[in-house]
């Protein structure tokens, strides 16, 4: 078949000839109004077969057809139709009935035509579904991303702020350590010239027998001094006479004599004259 020589042919009668497949580019015969495809080998229609907007008669007997293109619904002005002798879908059969006389044909195509309709409605619908749920499934995988990129960057934002946190520690560490050193050599510097002065050296501080021997020698110094008072008045004063007088200077002169001789008094003479 010769296309281009039929650009504008209404009336195309291809019935007997063996077809199994019409060519890609025969929906363009847009100005047809009948057609006869009866009695060939079609096992299925174009899928733009709907763009026969003008077909009114269309005649497929005795194909192998079983189902119709979606596009079918869009031939509005089909007014007859025939699809006798195909192994078509049971559903689809039903709808077509009988195309017996006129009246059937007729019958054929407005029923053909609103289940077609149908079938492109759920279709439809279906597609509308399936790109609601792919646009559903992209916001998600949309939030997911966004979700792992703002925990990526708190993460790299974290990362970021342990580092400067880190590298304030050993900054503060550094200058606490190069104080420290700074200090040293000014307490050196601060405390080897006193070692140098000609300042008098501290005296140790007074270890405690001695200023327990001192309290003693005092308390010694204060007894003596009573007992001399005592001596003085008794052997001085007219008290001399008295028996108690005479009996401590008996003891004092017995004590005189005693002490000369004996090693505590000559210990104690020899430790005050060394201090």
């Amino acid at each position: 078949m010769e296309q281009a020589a039929l650009p504008k042919a209404t009336i195309l009668d291809l019935s007997c000839n063996k077809l199994s497949t019409l060519p890609s580019d025969f929906c363009g015969l847009t100005h047809l109004v009948k057609l006869d495809l009866s009695k060939n080998k079609l096992q299925q229609l174009p899928s733009d077969f709907g763009r026969l907007v003008n077909l009114q008669h269309l005649d497929l007997l005795n194909n192998r057809l079983v189902t119709l293109p979606v596009s079918f619904a869009q031939l509005k002005n089909l007014k007859w139709l025939d699809l006798k002798d195909n192994p078509l879908d049971p559903v689809l059969a039903k709808v077509a009935g009988d195309c017996l006389d006129e009246k059937q044909c007729k019958q054929c195509a407005n029923k053909v035509l609103q289940h077609m309709k149908a079938v492109q409605a759920d279709q439809e619908r279906e597609r509308q579904r399936r790109l609601e749920v792919e646009r559903e499934a992209e916001k998600k995988r949309e939030a997911k991303q966004r979700a792992k990129e703002a925990q990526e960057r708190e993460v790299r934002k974290r990362e970021k702020a342990e580092e400067k946190e880190r590298r304030r520690k050993e900054y503060d560490a550094l200058k606490a350590s190069k104080r420290e050193q700074e200090k040293k050599p000014k307490k050196e510097a601060n405390q080897a010239p006193k070692s140098k002065s000609g300042s008098r050296p501290r005296k140790p501080p007074p270890r405690k027998h001695t200023r327990s021997w001192a309290m003693l020698k005092l308390l010694l110094l204060l007894l003596l001094l009573c007992v001399a008072g005592g001596l003085i008045a008794c052997r001085v004063t007219g008290l001399q006479q008295q028996p108690l007088c005479a009996s401590v200077n008996t003891i004092y002169d017995n004590a005189v004599q005693g002490l000369r001789r004996h090693e505590i008094l000559q210990w104690v003479l020899q430790t005050d004259s060394q201090q």
